[in-house]
C-alpha cells in the first residue's frame, strides 16, 4: 500500500472515529479526587474507551464555589462519552484568576487520572474562556499531545488588563469629565461596583444623544466590543454596529470590572498601565476606524481632540511586582511544544476576536506556526460554539497527531463538513483585525 493510500486509510478512520458514536448514550464510570493543594478533580471513562483523554479546562469563576468540570457542557460531554472519548479536568486550587496553578493542577489531574484508568494513547487539552489560555499554556510544556483552545484569552493577562483599562479610561474621560472614577487597583467588591454604577449610568445617559453615540463607539473600539449582538449576520450600517457596542458595553462593563478585583488579588497588584499611550495610534490602526469617525462626524465632534485628551490623561501606571507576575504565569510565550487549534467566534465579547490575531504573530516570532491553526463560527456570543463544532476541531487535532500533519482537516470547509455530519455547524473563512492595545 502506497504512503498516500495509507495516509488517505488513516484520515478515513479518524473522520469515522469522530462522526459515528460508539455507543450511544455510553455508560461511563466517574471518578473523583483531590490534588494535595486542595484542587479537586473528576473524571467520566465511557466503558469502551478509545484511548483519548480529553483534560478539559473551565473558565473564570468569581467563586465562591468552583467545582470541578470535565467538558463545556453536558450536551458535549454526552457526545464525546458516546464516541468512546474519556473526559478529565480540575477545580483548579481557587476560584477567580487562577493561573497560579491552573496549569500544574492540570497536570497533577491528568497524572492522577491516568493512575487510575492507565496511560492514555493521546490526551489532548481542551480550554475554553480563561481554559483556553490555561491550554495554550500547556500546548508550551508539551506534557499533552495536542490541544484545542476554544474562545481562549490567549492574548494574555497583561493585555487583558490593558485593553479593558484602555476603554474604561475613554468612557470615564469622555463621559465623565473631571470626576474621579477609579480605574484600575480594585481591592474590594465594593470599589468595583462604584466604578460599574459610574460607568453604566454615565454609558445609558450618553446612548440619547449623537455625541454621547459616538465617544460610546470610541471607547468600545478601544476595548474591542464587537459591532454585531443581534440577527443572522453581522451589520454594516454603523447606527447598527453601535447600538451592538451599546448593548455589549452595558452587558460586560458589570462582570469584568468585578473580575478585576480576582486578578489583583492574586497578583499581589494591578498590571494595567496607560501611561505613555498615543489613543490616537490605538485607534487609527483599530478596524472600527471609519465606523468611529463617521458617527463622529455626524455629531460634530472633534474626533482628534478627544483622542488629544485621551492621551494627555493616561497617567496610570502598572504596579511592577503584579506586571512580573502576570508575565511569569498569565502570558503564553507562542513556543508551542505540541499541534493547536484555535476556535472563536467572530463577535466575542468577553475574549475579543482581536486576540487571534495577536496570538497568531506571538506564535510565528516564535518560529512555531507550523504548530497553530486558527478557525472561527461565525456567530454572536462568548463560547457559543455547538456539540458538533467541538467535535470537529477535536477531530482535526487527532488528525495532525496522529499524521504530523495538517492537510485540510483545520480549513473552514473540512471542519463544516465534518461537523454538519453531527450537529449544527457553522464554520466561516474570516479574518481578524488588528489587537491595537498590545503594549
Amino acid at each position: 500500500m502506497t504512503l498516500t493510500r495509507r495516509l488517505g486509510v488513516l484520515l478515513l478512520a479518524l473522520a469515522l472515529a469522530v462522526v459515528l458514536p460508539a455507543a450511544p448514550a455510553s455508560a461511563a464510570t466517574r471518578l473523583t479526587g483531590t490534588l494535595p493543594n486542595g484542587a479537586t478533580w473528576i473524571a467520566d471513562v465511557p466503558a469502551g474507551w478509545n484511548g483519548t483523554l480529553v483534560l478539559f479546562s473551565h473558565g473564570f469563576r468569581p467563586g465562591p464555589e468552583n467545582p470541578p468540570a470535565d467538558a463545556p457542557d453536558a450536551a458535549t460531554a454526552q457526545a464525546l462519552l458516546d464516541r468512546g472519548y474519556a473526559l478529565a479536568g480540575s477545580s483548579y486550587a481557587h476560584a477567580g484568576w487562577a493561573l497560579d496553578t491552573a496549569v500544574a493542577d492540570q497536570l497533577g489531574t491528568l497524572a492522577a487520572v491516568e493512575e487510575r484508568i492507565g496511560a492514555a494513547r493521546e490526551v489532548v487539552a481542551l480550554g475554553q474562556s480563561m481554559g483556553g489560555l490555561v491550554s495554550a499554556l500547556l500546548a508550551e510544556g508539551g506534557r499533552v499531545d495536542g490541544v484545542l483552545t476554544t474562545c481562549g484569552l490567549v492574548g494574555g493577562g497583561v493585555n487583558l488588563n490593558n485593553y479593558q483599562l484602555d476603554g474604561m479610561h475613554a468612557l470615564a474621560e469622555l463621559l465623565l469629565p473631571g470626576q474621579d472614577v477609579q480605574l484600575t487597583g480594585f481591592t474590594t467588591p465594593a470599589q468595583a461596583a462604584a466604578t460599574v454604577t459610574a460607568l453604566t449610568t454615565a454609558v445609558r445617559q450618553a446612548q440619547a444623544t449623537p455625541g454621547g453615540r459616538a465617544r460610546i463607539a470610541l471607547a468600545a473600539s478601544l476595548m474591542n466590543m464587537p459591532t454585531w449582538a443581534t440577527g443572522p449576520r453581522p451589520p454594516t450600517d454603523f447606527a447598527q454596529q453601535q447600538q451592538a457596542q451599546y448593548t455589549w458595553l452595558s452587558q460586560t462593563l458589570p462582570f469584568v470590572i468585578p473580575s478585576r478585583v480576582s486578578i489583583v488579588s492574586v497578583a499581589g497588584g494591578d498590571s494595567g498601565w496607560n501611561t505613555g499611550v498615543d489613543y490616537a495610534r490605538l485607534v487609527h490602526r483599530s478596524a472600527q476606524l471609519p465606523q468611529v469617525a463617521a458617527l463622529y462626524r455626524a455629531a460634530g465632534l472633534d474626533l482628534l481632540a478627544d483622542l488629544d485628551a485621551l492621551t494627555r490623561a493616561a497617567d496610570i501606571a502598572p504596579d511592577a511586582g503584579a506586571l512580573a507576575w502576570m508575565r511569569r504565569t498569565s502570558t503564553p510565550t507562542g513556543e508551542l511544544r505540541v499541534p493547536e487549534l484555535t476556535l472563536h467566534t467572530i463577535a466575542d465579547q468577553l475574549a475579543p476576536v482581536e486576540y487571534q490575531r495577536d496570538y497568531a504573530l506571538r506564535v510565528a516570532r516564535a518560529g512555531e506556526s507550523a504548530l497553530l491553526r486558527q478557525a472561527y463560527v461565525q456567530r454572536v456570543g462568548h463560547c457559543a460554539f455547538t456539540p458538533a463544532e467541538y467535535l470537529a476541531g477535536l477531530f482535526a487535532v487527532q488528525q495532525r497527531i496522529r499524521t504530523g500533519a495538517w492537510s485540510d482537516a483545520a480549513r473552514p470547509e473540512r471542519l463544516q463538513e465534518v461537523a454538519s455530519t453531527i450537529g449544527d455547524a457553522a464554520f466561516a473563512r474570516y479574518s481578524p483585525p488588528p489587537f491595537v492595545n498590545a503594549r
